[in-house]
């Protein structure tokens, strides 16, 4: 079996220019968690269904686990890691802390990267946006109650409402 061609891409990550070689085949999350060392950014089942590896894509979350990786060229990429805001947890990051939206760990960096994304489309979302939204997360330890109370409190923060 011959090597598999390798693909110029240069792209922007968490604001941060990249360019290098991938492989014809290689997937965004193995470029994201392996190359680029950003382990925030989880593989779950492999094949799109659990969220655990959603990213944003020039605004859009996007599954990484089933983009490859040479669909990166010349987008705009965001992970978990880029939701930090000089050195402190963002809105959205401290609204699932402090609402309890957070239990193992390993599903959070795919909600928060979906609730990103829908809050940047949609700043004051309903309850059935957010329901929407994250959709495409599968969680086993929160019941999903906490995430959209942390959504719609982020939601809140955001335009300096109070709860």
């Amino acid at each position: 079996m011959e090597p598999c061609r390798q693909v110029p891409v240069a792209f922007t990550i968490n604001g941060r220019a990249v360019s290098l070689e991938v492989a014809a085949d290689e997937t965004a999350l193995h470029v994201i968690r392996d190359r680029l060392l950003l382990k925030g950014t989880k593989e779950g089942c492999g094949i799109g269904e659990c969220g655990a590896c959603t990213i944003v894509v020039d605004g859009k979350a996007v599954n990484a686990c089933l983009m490859l990786a040479a669909q990166l060229q010349g987008r705009n990429i965001m992970t978990v890691e880029g939701l930090i805001e000089k050195h402190e947890l963002s809105v959205l990051q401290k609204a699932f802390l402090e609402d309890h939206a957070v239990q193992c760990g390993f599903c959070t960096p795919g909600m928060l990267m979906s609730s990103c994304a829908l809050l940047k489309d949609k700043p004051r979302p309903d309850k059935g946006d957010i329901v929407d939204a994250i959709s495409g997360n599968l969680c086993r330890c929160t019941g999903y109650q906490q995430v959209v109370g942390a959504i719609q409190d982020a939601a809140r923060r955001l335009f300096g409402e109070k709860a």
